[in-house]
């Protein structure tokens, strides 16, 4: 049985003043995806120019990423930041690692 790959992200701007918080299943994609739709007033993400990836998690099951992208929507500006900080300490644009 093949195993599925979903991911729930947190993208920021390169300020660091905007997070962006969502699910996909091609994680790569989807950053660039963001790159390449700075400045697009149409999208928050564009318009924030939120395109660099700060926090990440795994998970195999479709439902359980979309009811993790749901809670973290859910949270206050801190508490974002506490999540991204506990992994990802110095924020440091994770575009390019290993996922």
């Amino acid at each position: 049985m093949a195993t599925h790959c979903y991911y729930v992200y947190i993208v920021t701007n390169p300020a660091k003043s905007t997070v962006y918080t969502g699910v996909t299943n091609d994680v790569r994609r989807r950053i660039q995806e963001h790159f390449e739709n700075r400045g697009n007033p149409s999208t928050f993400a564009g318009r924030y120019f939120c395109y660099n990836l700060v926090y990440y998690e795994f998970f195999e099951h479709v439902d359980d990423a979309i009811a993790r992208e749901k809670e973290i929507k859910g949270w206050t500006r801190a508490k974002k930041n506490t999540l991204i900080a506990t992994h990802n300490p110095q924020w440091l644009t994770l575009n390019y690692a290993e996922l």
